[in-house]
């Protein structure tokens, strides 16, 4: 994109000015700004954790919506609700202790990746990796969408935009992290910080209000004949049971987040990110558990949308509605509106925290060579910014495909996380056995890395099962497909390496060069290719080749005429060989003649010279070279065949 580079000051307004490598110091943040930036994507989950428990539930329930809109009390099914959070939280307190170890054993950066890596071997840290990018691709999508939403309740004349708002929020997450994960975070801390102050007061107002009587009648069971009231017994009562905790551990993901980015935190970063990663599971099991229970308690229900082009008004407009009463003016109202835009804010900054991790993960497998390497290469900001581009066209995509609708993105969400989680504390429990003679303390490390891995390995296949069907099976199918791309790459790479290695001892002789030259019409910038021709080619091995468009009576045009009369007075001693494209091709011509004179003459090797023009003007640029662009494109791809461009600069005042 050579036109780009001539917009430096639309470049530089974007993004900022260049840094330098040793600069690098310009990138870390503190603990205040870390936890905005990784923490957002776990703390923003709560918007949507108790919603999709609620969900499970209902599915159960027949009527449920019916008797919800008539105003009737709940079924005590929604009373599992609280003991399914309980679950939750208990499962966050471990995985947050586990990967508090795995910060402190690996300072460096210990994301599940290379965790597996050096302990469980290649595969599973291509599973990890695959797991990783895919919950990364989805963390982007969700919390966006489910942003939006949270817009669109409050103002609902914008619904029918979701699609086109997610893009454009998703659009301006990545501008931000272009410009660098330091500038980015300084920008989101508000919209956390504010998201955890309004649910800290919303919990606060609901806990005053229930406790002088003012959330409603008491929830009762409506009147269900024995044959159904049995069906929620037994066997199937632990379904339903594990169906809402495999749907409410949406609130765990982006746990792992902080000990993926350890070297984004200031010195010294293990100790400020283990920090980090304490108050970060305080306020999320804090968080999520007080919403809960105010669900709860004031019988607040969901269910998904009927219409997949269609986003239900969230629980959570829901609660802040019964806790503030009356939203239609005054002190209420601000309240209400506050509250969702707040949740707008943190889930659209919960994105931030992919564009954070994705890059990294991305940059470690490029340099690894199980992704191509231009993950690994750092932009003027020092980011990666090929990761940034790559994450912000998938996720948009996956936005545009399911109509920005969190129904139907969420049940893809929580495999590729677990999968993750229990690789990682499978891995770790190796490690702390790998050093049992150097550390002390490594076997009740080993056993609270155990604990962690049991808990995730339980729910990661409970995911599985239970969510098979409503969007899991394709991570089930997306991740081997993955991992078997990875390992392609890898073989391609080795291959190419031993190839080149290889190549040092093979006898290099001189080969005789035969240089064509690719015209259309005579002007400097031809005469200008034809004697740099001369100048590489042997006496009598340079010629010219041309290709015309014959009219509808296979008569030259007048364009080849006025070429072959000038030709010899222009270009004298050199052969012009004129290709007839009938079928007005230009390209496939050219390559068809260079085939057929490489295999004549195998021994010599073929110079293509390439006149092309520049422009001063950056957008003049676009206008010219392109079937020169698609020659080069195509050529390069055949042996024997070399392919240089000669420059003609255009006079400035004449464009």
């Amino acid at each position: 994109m050579r036109w780009l580079a001539n917009m430096p000051g639309f470049k530089r307004f974007f993004l900022g000015r260049r840094l330098a490598n040793d600069e690098t110091q310009h990138t870390q943040i503190s603990n205040t700004i870390g936890l905005s930036v990784f923490s957002s994507d776990a703390l923003s989950s709560v918007a949507y954790a108790t919603q999709e428990i609620m969900a499970s539930l209902s599915t159960n329930l027949h009527g449920i919506a019916a008797a919800t809109a008539a105003g009737a009390v709940v079924h005590p099914l929604f009373g599992l609700s609280v003991p399914v959070a309980f679950g939750i939280v208990g499962l966050l307190i471990i995985l947050g202790i586990g990967y508090r170890q795995t910060i402190t054993a690996y300072p460096g950066g210990g994301g599940a990746y290379i965790v597996a890596k050096e302990n469980l071997g290649e595969v599973s840290a291509l599973v990890a990796g695959a797991s990783l990018l895919a919950d990364y691709i989805l963390t982007v999508s969700v919390s966006v969408a489910a942003g939006i939403a949270a817009i669109t309740a409050a103002a609902p004349y914008l619904q029918g935009f979701n699609v086109t708002l997610t893009i454009a929020c998703i659009a301006f997450i990545a501008i931000a992290n272009l410009r660098g994960v330091k500038e980015s975070g300084a920008l989101f801390a508000i919209p956390t910080y504010g998201f955890v102050g309004i649910m800290l007061t919303m919990m606060a107002w609901g806990t005053v209000k229930a406790m002088l009587g003012g959330a409603g009648a008491p929830v009762v069971a409506p009147a269900y004949p024995d044959a159904h009231a049995s069906a929620f017994t037994g066997l199937a009562l632990l379904w339903i049971f594990m169906r809402a905790f495999s749907a409410g551990c949406t609130a765990l993901t982006g746990v792992e987040a902080i000990s993926n980015g350890i070297q984004a935190f200031k010195e010294p970063s293990a100790k400020n990110a283990a920090k980090t990663m304490v108050w970060m599971i305080v306020l999320l099991g804090t968080m999520f558990l007080g919403i809960t229970l105010l669900a709860s308690k004031f019988g607040i229900t969901y269910s998904h949308s009927t219409d997949a082009s269609q986003v239900a008004e969230t629980l959570l407009s829901k609660l802040a509605k019964a806790i503030y009463g009356d939203t239609t003016h005054g002190l209420p109202k601000l309240m209400y509106y506050l509250t969702q835009g707040f949740t707008f804010a943190i889930l659209v900054v919960a994105a931030n925290t992919a564009y954070a991790d994705f890059p990294r993960l991305a940059a470690l497998m490029g340099r690894d060579n199980y992704l191509p390497k231009q993950f690994a290469s750092q932009g003027d900001r020092l980011v990666f910014s090929n990761g940034i581009f790559i994450l912000t066209f998938v996720s948009c995509f996956l936005v545009w495909l399911l109509h920005a609708n969190t129904d139907l993105l969420l049940p893809l969400y929580a495999l590729g996380v677990f999968t993750g989680f229990t690789l990682s504390q499978v891995g770790m429990v190796m490690h702390w056995i790998k050093l049992k003679q150097e550390e002390p303390r490594w076997l009740s490390k080993a056993i609270i890395n155990g604990v962690g891995a049991t808990a995730a390995g339980i729910v990661m296949l409970d995911i599985a099962i239970t969510k098979f069907t409503h969007g899991a099976w394709f991570i089930v199918v997306l991740i081997p497909l993955m991992v078997i791309a990875f390992q392609r790459i890898h073989r391609h790479y080795i291959r190419v390496k031993s190839l080149l290695a290889a190549s040092r001892t093979e006898y290099v002789y001189a080969r005789k060069n035969r240089v064509v030259v690719l015209v259309s019409r005579i002007h400097r910038g031809t005469l200008e290719a034809i004697r740099y021709a001369k100048s590489i080619a042997e006496r009598g091995q340079v010629e010219a080749i041309t290709v015309d468009f014959p009219d509808a009576n296979g008569k030259p045009s007048s364009e080849r005429a006025r070429l072959e009369a000038d030709w010899h007075r222009y270009c004298e001693g050199i052969p012009l060989r004129v290709l007839e494209s009938s079928f007005r091709k230009t390209v496939e011509p050219i390559v068809e003649e260079l085939d057929r004179m490489r295999a004549a003459e195998p021994e010599l090797t073929f110079t293509v010279v390439l006149p092309e023009f520049v422009s001063a003007k950056w957008w003049g640029n676009l206008l010219h070279n392109q079937t020169a662009l698609r020659l080069k494109a195509t050529l390069i791809s055949k042996p024997k065949t070399v392919v240089i461009s000669i420059p003609y600069h255009l006079d400035t005042d004449r464009e």
